[in-house]
């Protein structure tokens, strides 16, 4: 798909939307759509067919695409796992709900999506990967047997897990016969480590990212994360087709999007915009107009407002009790903008991926704070050696550094990070040139200085260096084998 410049001007058929009731109306399904949130698992928004990439095959995510409305400027709240699975049910920032590292739980009273939901008169299903936690604070109906062991893998551990789409089409089937309109998650294994070892792929018609080193091992492993977007693209394929076998398409507004970027160089871990800009389509029958697009700002706290309004209900303040806003307007066509700015924060994931930073995003520049530029930067990607997403290749970029002045180039830029970096993303969108020490822009940096410094306070972020993880916090369920 060609991205256009333009903001969506969608025209609203009055008949076909009903007025939104008061949070303590229950829904009723005539009158409020039903709800699937499709999130996949480490996937760079420019790593599909809808966002551009040519190489990679997503024929269902481009049908889903063309129905739909494409967000080119769609940010997770972490570019790690637990913290971004919370915020996305949660409607707040990481360290406002208390889950602001990796395997971590929110903080007791802190309400979530399920809840909400359910208040609504939504029955709310969950399928796949959870990563979130305690689980007595998520009342979902839990799909058994969901989370299956890959074929052949069945002793090798979680990164071995596969998403059985069986009992959702299931579950969807038992919903098309309830009263009760339904809100259902479905959180794909695919594309995160450890991708497939067999590949659909030619390595050698390959794109690598001028971010990234070109060799042949590289290649090879970008072909297996392909292969795993693939693998994804089907079961979301298979969901569509429940969804139409079940006469619920028409009434079923669907969102597709991803916790934050791939495990691969200055993606997930990191506050660049690919392991920080998700894709996020969203189908409305009767409202959206299909194949269209919009840059407009938008972060995944944005969800639950979004979420709780579709279903009927009155959003929770913004600030006051969350942090997201609602799209619902944006999505009517009531409003051509949504948000100026979107924050980020990566606190920590276990001994290796301790770069805690922060980040503020606007339409056209992006600031960075790295709280402790001292430490040489590492993660699984360089380092760990026990499964792939960087153990098949980086050593040839490492051989590659002392001959290849590019090589070099990237090895220095993802071990080293400075107090502060300032980017210009319009004239920079890779994010190569960093303006943070230019004097021209002393003007432009100071401004965010402050604000940063405001937003932290805000979101009671105390945090100066490498974060101690005590796991305080409630227990993370990573999967559910039953």
């Amino acid at each position: 798909m060609k991205l256009s410049k333009a903001l969506i001007s969608t025209q609203i058929v009055s008949t076909l939307i009903l007025p939104l009731s008061s949070m303590s109306e229950p829904a009723v399904k005539d009158s409020h759509p039903n709800i699937v949130i499709f999130v996949a698992d480490d996937l760079g928004a420019c790593d599909i067919g809808a966002y551009g990439n040519m190489v990679v095959k997503t024929p269902n995510l481009d049908r889903l695409a063309s129905k739909s409305i494409l967000f080119t400027e769609a940010f997770a709240s972490s570019p790690t796992c637990s913290p971004s699975r919370a915020s996305i049910h949660t409607g707040q920032y990481p360290f406002r709900n208390g889950a602001h590292a990796n395997h971590h739980g929110i903080k007791a009273g802190i309400k979530t999506l399920p809840s909400y939901l359910n208040e609504l008169g939504y029955d709310v299903g969950f399928a796949g990967k959870l990563h979130i936690g305690p689980m007595s604070v998520y009342p979902f109906d839990l799909i058994h047997n969901t989370n299956v062991p890959e074929p052949g893998h069945e002793k090798d551990g979680v990164l071995w897990t596969d998403l059985n789409m069986g009992p959702v089409d299931e579950w969807l089937s038992n919903a098309s016969d309830k009263k009760e309109p339904f809100m259902l998650v479905v959180n794909d294994h695919s594309p995160h480590v450890i991708w497939p070892e067999n590949t659909e792929y030619d390595y050698s018609k390959i794109d690598i990212p001028s971010i990234h080193i070109d060799t042949k091992e590289a290649r090879v492993s970008r072909s297996r994360y392909y292969t795993d977007i693939s693998k994804m693209d089907k079961n979301v394929g298979r969901l569509l087709e429940s969804l139409e076998k079940y006469n619920l398409d028409e009434n079923t507004i669907v969102i597709f999007t991803a916790d934050q970027g791939p495990q691969i160089a200055f993606g997930k871990w990191n506050l660049y915009d690919y392991g920080i800009r998700v894709p996020l389509i969203i189908r409305w029958p009767g409202v959206i107009e299909g194949g269209s697009n919009t840059h407009a700002l938008v972060s995944l706290i944005d969800i639950v407002p979004t979420a709780i309004e579709l279903a009927g209900g009155k959003a929770p303040k913004e600030i006051e009790e969350i942090d997201g806003r609602s799209l619902v307007p944006f999505l009517k066509g009531e409003k051509s903008s949504h948000r100026d700015v979107v924050y980020g924060s990566h606190t920590g994931d276990g001994k290796i991926n301790q770069a805690p930073m922060r980040m503020i995003r606007t339409s056209r520049y992006k600031y960075i704070l790295n709280l402790a530029p001292e430490v040489k930067y590492n993660t699984h990607i360089n380092l760990a050696k026990d499964h792939d997403g960087g153990r098949e290749y980086w050593s040839t970029w490492v051989d590659k550094s002392f001959t290849d002045q590019h090589a070099a180039a990237v090895l220095w830029r993802y071990h080293n990070r400075p107090k502060e970096e300032l980017y210009d993303i319009q004239r920079d969108p890779s994010e190569l040139h960093n303006l943070a020490s230019d004097p021209y822009y002393e003007k432009i940096i100071e401004p965010f200085r402050v604000q940063m410094a405001e937003w932290r306070k805000q979101q009671g972020d105390t945090e100066t260096g490498i974060f101690e993880d005590k796991r305080t916090q409630g227990e993370v369920i990573h999967y559910i084998f039953k």
